[in-house]
């Protein structure tokens, strides 16, 4: 395998990749949520049949999926492999201008000269990991996209290195490139029948050689606010100011139990957005815990906010409505132990110490895991995921191509089919 040609190959897609706008954004009856994540499905499309490779777009629910048919004579065990189109909505996420940084000296990063945008090492300190390496960056306007676009040039780059290598033997290789990931899609149109593996691995975190085989138990609430609205001159004993009652709620909320003071696998509530005047206020935020019991503790927590709220205002002023996101693939990842075995096996082939963490985010994975396709989580290697300050080591990029070349090979070997192909 040719590490400098990885490196050339996928700095060239992410580049092409970054630059077409597939931002996602929060809909709760329009899947995909933008049309734009076509476009990146359909250059992929076009990318895989100039390659040779069985690919179908499923344009509806906006699901790519692709094959690499088996080409030794054993018994095959099909394996999957999947990432997502969209991008975060968190800052702009269009007219992204990538660009890449050669040898990194180590200092602060200039990325926008005319806006006087700098990233300063010392508020990345990831940063001094990368020393003498290329780096992909934005001019700070914008996301860069590496999140999860550095997993698709990953995966196209292994792609056509088999294509180019038939004398390299694989198993049935299953693909799948998913929309709308960073908004709660969950690969919700992902069809099992039609992917066609049992068991897959996502490509959607940050550091090079680590992988998840936990995330969060999630869901989404919404505490929507109804106030009342009379002019402030005769206010006194009638107002019932919504807004206020929003940010009585929000106070509410343990503040050591918010995502900028936990980590491992301490829990949190995040607000994600308020709207709000006299008459009406919304708040929405997401609800995340590793243990099952504290995560039903905290949706129970928040309706008792709301009912002091009700209790103090009246009654009926204050409702809450949460939406079940993911559970945590830790519970069904734990029955199927090889998956991990396999990923520690291809991570050290690669010449990397393999690290575990619990993924504080979701995957599609987490998702798939309950819906009977197990699916642990490797790191697809970007930094900075949904900001301004994003980017992209090219020597993880290449990294990650040849983990995938040893995990498909942990699937090719009859040590590495059995006993497992039994379950």
């Amino acid at each position: 395998m040719n590490q400098s040609s990885f490196s050339a190959r996928t700095e060239e897609r992410l580049l092409r990749y970054a630059a077409i706008t597939t931002q996602s954004k929060l809909s709760e009856n329009v899947w995909p949520t933008t049309d734009c994540q076509r476009d990146l499905a359909r250059a992929l499309l076009a990318e895989l049949q100039d390659l040779g490779v069985e690919a179908a777009f499923d344009e509806a629910p906006g699901v790519l999926y692709a094959r690499l048919p088996a080409n030794h004579a054993g018994a095959d065990f099909p394996i999957g492999l999947i990432a997502h189109l969209d991008t975060a909505p968190d800052v702009p996420g269009w007219d992204v201008k990538p660009w890449v940084l050669r040898a990194y000296d180590g200092g602060d990063i200039v990325l926008n000269r005319e806006q006087n945008i700098v990233m300063h090492a010392a508020d990345y300190p990831n940063l001094a990991q990368y020393v003498g390496q290329d780096l992909v960056l934005t001019d700070g306007t914008t996301l860069l996209g590496g999140d999860d676009k550095a997993s698709i040039a990953a995966i196209m780059t292994m792609v056509e290195y088999y294509v180019n290598h038939p004398e390299h033997q694989h198993g049935t290789i299953c693909l799948a490139f998913t929309p709308d990931e960073e908004v709660g899609g969950l690969a919700r149109d992902l069809d099992l029948d039609r992917f066609g593996a049992k068991f897959a691995y996502t490509l959607d975190g940050d550091h090079l050689g680590w992988y998840q085989d936990q995330t969060f138990h999630a869901s989404l609430a919404e505490v929507t606010i109804t106030g009342r609205s009379v002019h402030t001159g005769t206010a006194k004993g009638i107002m019932v100011n919504a807004s206020d009652l929003a940010a009585e709620l929000v106070t509410m909320l343990p503040k050591p139990e918010r995502p900028q003071y936990t980590d491992g696998t301490a829990g949190f509530y995040h607000v994600i957005g308020i709207s709000a005047d006299c008459e009406r206020a919304v708040v929405r935020l997401i609800i995340r815990d590793f243990d099952r019991g504290c995560f039903e503790a905290r949706e129970t927590f928040l309706q008792t906010c709301a009912d002091a709220l009700n209790r103090e205002y009246g009654a009926g002023r204050v409702t809450v409505r949460i939406t079940q996101q993911y559970r945590n693939m830790g519970d069904v990842l734990g029955q199927y132990p090889f998956l991990i075995e396999n990923l520690q096996t291809a991570i050290r082939a690669a010449g990397l110490v393999p690290h575990c963490e619990p993924f504080r985010g979701g995957t599609d994975g987490a998702a798939l895991s309950f819906r009977g396709l197990p699916c642990p989580n490797l790191s697809a290697g970007y930094e900075n995921a949904h900001g301004r300050f994003e980017y992209v080591p090219v020597p993880s990029m290449a990294k990650n191509v040849e983990i995938l070349i040893h995990l498909c090979d942990c699937y090719t070997t009859p040590e590495g089919r059995t006993p497992h192909a039994a379950q």
